[in-house]
């Protein structure tokens, strides 16, 4: 193959490289090679060793005119001398030329031609390679003469670089080459590093062609094909929510949008499987348990069936599948403009709405705040849900300035009027360790009403701290959540909670520079 003798890969057992194998052999040589294990239904299980979740402050971009001009480098990106990029490439390169096996996948990400990437990945594992298979995208565009052109990610999960000598943090490398369009990941076996790595160079690359990447689910009407977009890190109901009985899903994590519509990049979903249950998510309970399925550091019993209630290993626990698993897939995972956009906030504190509609100017606040609680076990070392602003509703995976995203998105709500809603998916009458998390089926009845029209006819009041505006009633849902004011048995300490949180976002916005001062108005009402 012409790709490894480019990359240098000498390898001198031609029979155990695996070039686009289908899902069944990737699925065998998991089991076979890899100490892989089948659930009854079929489901591949592999554990991920000490790396359960993303390891973000291993994230290097490496230092060129281009990037040192782009980047974001405050955002928890490492600048990366090429020489040592150069170095622990060799050292991967090495390793894939020796492996006993290895696999090499070719795919693309986005499903729109003109803005879609090439990817490939080379890999000594089957297991990654099922990953990759099924998150990303198999259409027969011609990236290069008409998309993005491609990238390579070079894929060594056991290595271990020597620290001291690259100066790297750790062990553990993600790194980015702009220029060459090469990712290095060594020394992590969680599959999320590969996708999340794809997404943060898409982030990089469509800004320049005017369009917004998105860390967001999405899904549309059948028959109207109305769109409702889902911003939100992981843990805060991406998947869930996108994932909606009577309606198409595009797509559960990362989305562009252009003139053109709104497209998935992916040709999979990543969903969390901690608690999930037949009953409350059947979906993507039954995608997560077919034949091919990958499941990722979920407990098996004694006789290898998933226990979804079981976080002894990680609470991050996830299942990878193919959008073909899925029932209700809208045609070439796209959509129309987006009719709603929703920022969802799993709010540790207990004092945000469950549903607020806003003004455009407080989207814009909300939507550079990125306010969220990260949830225990999707980064390494968060076991307890810790309040947190992410611009965009992904800082991790926005590599350019946070004010390249949101001119963009301001541009897309004013030219085709898209309303958009803050979604509490987090706690209620009380604070974390005290309130309760908001029922999935109220947060469901609360999206069914932005969809159907109800709250665009509903009376609101407006909330006295932050500003929002409350719906007064919503059918099926209790009146008592919809103000957060009124599930707290301690009013006093609910106003001393809500000034507390408002004063962080305040603190937080601090950091935004050359922004819009009009933006700031849609920020806490007592600090404006």
């Amino acid at each position: 193959m012409q790709a490894l003798k480019d990359l240098g890969i000498q390898r001198k057992e031609t029979e155990n490289v695996y070039i686009n194998r289908s899902m069944a052999v990737l699925i065998e040589q998991s089991v076979r090679h890899f100490g892989c294990k089948l659930t009854p239904q079929g489901s591949v299980v592999m554990y991920s060793g000490e790396h359960t979740g993303r390891s973000p402050k291993d994230k290097y971009v490496v230092l060129s005119n281009s990037s040192e001009k782009t980047i974001d480098w405050r955002n928890n990106i490492h600048k990366m001398d090429p020489e040592v990029f150069r170095g622990i490439r060799s050292e991967i390169i090495e390793q894939l030329s020796q492996s006993e096996h290895l696999y090499v996948q070719q795919r693309n990400v986005g499903a729109q031609e003109q803005y879609s990437l090439a990817v490939e990945l080379f890999t000594p594992s089957a297991s990654h390679a099922l990953f990759f298979d099924h998150l990303m995208r198999n259409d027969d565009f011609d990236c290069h003469a008409k998309g993005l052109g491609r990238y390579r990610i070079l894929h060594a999960p056991l290595l271990r670089i020597d620290a001291q000598k690259y100066k790297t943090r750790t062990s553990t490398v993600i790194a980015i080459d702009l220029d060459a369009r090469e990712i290095l990941i060594c020394g992590t076996l969680y599959a999320g590093e590969i996708k999340k790595s794809v997404f943060s160079v898409m982030n990089y690359l469509l800004p320049e062609k005017g369009l917004l990447p998105m860390h967001a689910g999405a899904n549309c009407g059948q028959e109207k094909g109305d769109v409702s977009v889902f911003f939100g890190l992981s843990g805060t109901g991406k998947t869930t929510l996108s994932t909606q009985e009577k309606r198409l899903i595009i797509g559960d994590d990362e989305h562009g949008l252009s003139d053109q519509g709104i497209f998935n990049f992916e040709g999979g979903c990543y969903a969390k499987m901690y608690k999930i249950s037949a009953e409350n998510e059947p979906i993507i309970y039954r995608a997560a348990n077919r034949f091919g399925a990958f499941l990722e550091n979920v407990v098996l019993d004694e006789n290898n069936y998933p226990d979804y209630n079981d976080k002894s290993i990680a609470e991050n626990t996830r299942s990878s599948y193919p959008l073909s698993f899925l029932p209700d897939i809208a045609p070439g995972a796209k959509g129309q403009v987006p009719n709603h956009i929703l920022f969802l906030s799993a709010d540790a504190f207990g004092v945000l709405p469950p549903v607020s509609r806003l003004t455009p100017t407080q989207a814009m606040y909300y939507f550079l705040s990125g306010y969220t609680a990260k949830l225990a076990g999707t980064e390494v070392g968060v076991t307890e849900p810790t309040a947190t602003f992410s611009t965009c509703f992904g800082a991790p995976f926005m590599m350019r300035m946070p004010n390249d995203y949101a001119r963009l998105l301001g541009e897309y709500m004013k030219k085709y009027q898209i309303k958009v809603w803050l979604i509490n998916t987090g706690w209620t009458g009380g604070a974390y360790g005290v309130g309760e998390r908001f029922p999935l089926p109220v947060t469901r009845k609360l999206i069914s009403a932005i969809q159907n029209g109800e709250l665009n006819e509903a009376q609101y009041d407006r909330e006295d701290v932050f500003g929002l505006e409350i719906p007064k009633a919503v059918t099926g849902v209790e009146p008592r959540l919809l103000n957060p004011r009124n599930s707290w048995s301690d009013s006093d300490a609910y106003y001393q909670t809500a000034k507390k949180l408002a004063g962080m976002f305040v603190s937080n916005f601090e950091r935004f520079t050359g922004v819009d001062p009009q933006i700031k108005q849609g920020g806490p009402l007592e600090f404006q």
